[in-house]
């Protein structure tokens, strides 16, 4: 009996783990799949003026917003690009519904069929994406043409800086699949702790809370990107000392402070990647430019985000404790 119920339990493990397995393949499976139909999508409607890189980080930012807004539906297809009523079929139109390109275009609509069956349809991603297109082709090839038509689109400027550093990054890895994250210092090698102090008190500079988590560790353990971004800040700042800031492409800001120092070779607009050194883990702070050793050495790690309004501090720790077990096992 004893030895039939063991037979089981061992039989359960292993179906267990190769369930798990399986369904973690189907899903990366998946994920690249969706990620190769978004690309055809933006390869297929980019012209020699309107690059699919354009269209990609213009259809990411959407994607982005709508998971973190619930006054915007989130569109479920390929495409996450949405456009207004108003603006589909034109703001004079008597039909805000109207799906035909000829009355459309009447009444000043910007809606267009993309897959040529007679029909503009919002709900069509092809149909979206040679509207979005056409509607940045009218602009112009230059890179401040694209922020002009954005910031006509978004009457938003923090909006149009979103879009823009997500565009420079496909650009530049020639991709959109940069999702990869690695925990901020070295897992090997270096003495380090930290648990979630999320909303703990802080006194200096008047009663606010805690918004990140502190990573204790010696001075001048390496402190390196966690993701794909853009550094938007690099510097000195009262609270944080020296610190630096890195905007990924899922409207995230990434917050590095109390650095030692900063690596020489980065700048403000460069881009960094999962691993990139960005400086060295300090105490640096909480007075004017220099002050240093009033804490234990750490680095805070905050991560914000931008839902195309306003921006908003959120808790980094269990994102934290998923990459340093990725870490790891990248590191076996």
């Amino acid at each position: 009996m004893v030895r039939h119920l063991i037979l089981c339990m061992i039989g359960m493990v292993i179906y267990s783990a190769t369930f798990s397995d399986v369904s973690s393949a189907n899903e990366a499976s998946s994920q690249e799949e969706l990620m190769s139909q978004r690309m055809s999508l933006y390869m297929q409607f980019q012209n020699h003026i309107v690059p699919w890189y354009y269209l990609a980080a213009i259809d990411q930012y959407e994607r982005n917003i709508q998971a973190v807004r619930p006054d915007i539906p989130k569109r479920e297809s390929t495409a996450a690009i949405q456009f207004s009523k108003e603006s589909w079929a034109g703001a004079l139109n008597p039909q805000q519904g109207d799906t035909s390109p000829f009355t459309i275009k009447y009444f000043g609509g910007i809606g267009m069929d993309g897959n040529g069956d007679g029909i503009a349809d919002p709900a069509d991603d092809e149909d979206v994406m040679l509207t979005m297109s056409n509607y940045l082709s009218q602009f112009g090839a230059t890179e401040e043409d694209f922020k002009l038509s954005l910031y006509e689109y978004y009457q938003n400027e923090l909006a149009v800086n979103q879009i823009v550093s997500i565009a420079k990054l496909y650009k530049h890895y020639d991709k959109i699949e940069l999702d990869t994250h690695v925990f901020p210092v070295p897992v090997r090698g270096y003495n380090y702790s930290y648990r979630g102090t999320w909303g703990a008190n802080r006194g200096w500079g008047g009663r606010r809370i805690h918004e990140g988590t502190d990573i204790f560790a010696g001075y001048s353990t390496p402190v390196v990107s966690t993701s794909y971004g853009i550094i938007e800040i690099m510097g000195w700042n009262e609270f944080g000392g020296w610190r630096v800031g890195v905007r990924d492409n899922h409207n995230t800001y990434h917050y590095y402070a109390h650095l030692a120092y900063f690596n020489k070779d980065l700048k403000v607009g460069d881009i960094v990647e999962p691993g990139t050194l960005l400086g060295g883990v300090g105490s640096s702070g909480y007075g004017k430019e220099g002050t240093s050793g009033k804490f234990p050495p750490h680095l805070h790690y905050g991560m914000y985000k931008f839902n195309g309004r306003t921006e908003w501090a959120f808790d980094p720790y269990p994102s934290l404790r998923n990459w340093e077990k990725y870490t790891r096992q990248q590191k076996k």
